[in-house]
């Protein structure tokens, strides 16, 4: 009887258990499924109308021809499909009209042309018609909407023109402007994050950082498995807040851990050293720092108690560009006068005509520049204006071409888009746009460094000669001759010291150089 009882009593407490456990698994999963729901309506709500009529609204005002609101808003709709590939719309006697496969989801009246607010309305509207009849919509986040109604947006226009939500838009921003952060760099070796440099001036520098130290924990949290991103992420933070790093050293006996305070750090675009007396100097891409440290670099090289210099070679191979002002800014440095640059655009604000300032912190001294087909947009003003100004003698290949000038629009939810608002014109008369900048010297095709002789004997020489000195004509650019001229230097990505080589050749060969600004000059008389 009393084992009786006690089965009775620990089924019952099971049940009850059981049954406990039951109603709080209930309880949470209305609660996440409360959340999730109000999660999911998020996009409805004014804060989405507003994010879309304010991106809607720059997009017809600022990109650089005319794009009405009703095709921006017709294929935004459509991007919904990128979705949910059953999701379709269609203009019908002045309505939209939603469509889930064959059945009719949800119809509007098409706005006035002008109403941006009546735009981003009923693109709310048909989006919850949508949501409504999809799970695949219902369940996708407010950013993956917005992806889905920009890219169908701006798809029709250009390749440069995008929306980049929140995280990729933060790390745009921190590439442009800088971040939090300590000023450090590492790789993963063996499934260890090993600092490879730290940059000097920087709270890792006064916190006694080495190179070679291994990251075992960042705030606590083991790095063991984790990739470069995930690492970055507990690394990078507010600035002016500490970070706690835990490190092993080969010179300590067990790991320890420091407190370091993070700063603004702008990514270091430009460094020099010096082989056989000329200055080379690397610049990876402009962003908001790049004229301040290239004219650093350059005080530092011209100053009284310096090694002179017999020249200086610029590398701009694989600078994939950035902030235009930047570009204007380091070719005002190499420059005393005359045009770097001219945009234009729809846009009033698109407008502009830049001109050197006086003074050249290089003093005059023979200067190279090696391009190659990743070589776009600021790192092609540098270029053009340089060669069209008979400064610098360019080498490489035909530059990639991306002569067109982008816009970065920040939206309300932290997301941007970045859209085409202007072409630039080289001080020649010239457009980059499609073209690039065709280099004086070409090395493309060649690998090995004893071509070097070669390759300058047949720029200066010849055919090849001929065709540099008149390929500016503005008379002969039609499509047809802008593809000949890339074709005679094929834009490719150069890596190698082969250029290096060439531009070294150039430098300490004061006639060659010579000849070869010449051709530039020539270029520049037959154009005026």
């Amino acid at each position: 009887m009393v084992l009786n009882i006690q089965m009775f009593w620990e089924n019952t407490h099971l049940r009850l258990t059981l049954s406990g456990a039951l109603m709080l698994l209930l309880s949470a999963c209305a609660q996440f499924k409360a959340h999730e729901d109000q999660a999911q309506t998020n996009f409805a709500e004014p804060a989405a109308a507003e994010v879309i009529a304010i991106g809607f609204d720059n997009i017809a005002d600022k990109y650089i021809e005319s794009v009405s609101l009703r095709r921006i808003g017709v294929e935004g709709l459509r991007g919904l499909g990128a979705i949910d590939e059953g999701i379709s719309l269609s203009e019908e006697v002045g309505e939209m009209v939603l469509y889930k496969f064959d059945d009719e989801i949800g119809r509007l009246r098409i706005p006035p042309e002008n109403d941006v607010r009546a735009w981003s309305a009923a693109i709310v509207a048909l989006t919850e018609k949508a949501r409504a009849s999809s799970s695949i919509v219902r369940s996708a986040s407010s950013e993956k909407i917005y992806e889905a109604i920009f890219d169908g947006a701006l798809s029709d226009l250009d390749i440069f023109s995008r929306y980049a939500g929140t995280d990729e838009a933060n790390r745009n921003r921190a590439r442009r402007d800088g971040f939090g952060g300590i000023g450090i760099r590492f790789r993963i070796e063996a499934g260890v994050a090993v600092v490879t440099r730290v940059l000097e001036a920087t709270p890792a520098f006064e916190s006694g950082l080495r190179a070679g130290d291994g990251i075992i924990q960042v705030e606590g949290h083991k790095t063991d498995g984790l990739n470069s991103a995930a690492i970055t992420r507990l690394i990078r933070g507010p600035v002016h807040t500490q970070v706690s790093l835990t490190l092993s050293r080969t010179d300590a006996l067990q790991p320890f851990t420091i407190s370091v305070a993070r700063a603004h750090i702008v990514p270091e675009t430009v460094t020099v050293h010096i082989e056989d007396g000329i200055a080379i100097i690397k610049i990876s891409s402009f962003n908001q720092e790049t004229g301040n440290s290239l004219e650093r670099v350059l005080m530092n090289l011209t100053a009284p108690d310096a090694t002179p210099l017999v020249g200086l070679i610029v590398d701009l191979r694989g600078n994939p560009g950035g902030l235009l002002r930047q570009s204007i800014q380091v070719a005002d440095l190499l420059l005393t006068q005359g045009d770097i640059l001219r945009t234009s655009g729809r846009h009033p604000d698109s407008l502009h005509h830049y001109k050197a300032g006086g003074r050249d912190l290089a003093a005059g001294k023979p200067l190279v520049l090696m391009v190659d087909g990743k070589s776009a947009s600021a790192a092609e003003i540098v270029a053009a204006a340089l060669q069209d100004r008979d400064r610098a003698v360019i080498i490489g290949t035909a530059s990639y071409g991306k002569g067109s000038v982008q816009t970065v629009i920040r939206l309300p939810n932290d997301g941007e888009i970045t859209l085409t608002w202007s072409k630039f014109v080289a001080p020649s008369g010239y457009y980059i746009h499609g073209l690039g900048v065709i280099p004086t010297v070409c090395t493309s095709g060649y690998k090995d460094t004893g071509a070097a002789a070669e390759i300058i004997e047949s720029a200066l020489e010849g055919k090849r000669a001929s065709e540099t000195v008149l390929w500016r004509r503005r008379a002969m650019l039609s499509n047809d001759d802008r593809q000949a001229l890339r074709d005679g230097c094929p834009s490719q990505a150069r890596k190698g010291p082969l250029d290096l080589e060439v531009a070294k050749r150039l430098i300490l060969n004061d006639q060659i150089h010579a000849r070869a600004l010449r051709m530039t000059t020539a270029t520049a008389q037959a154009i005026n």
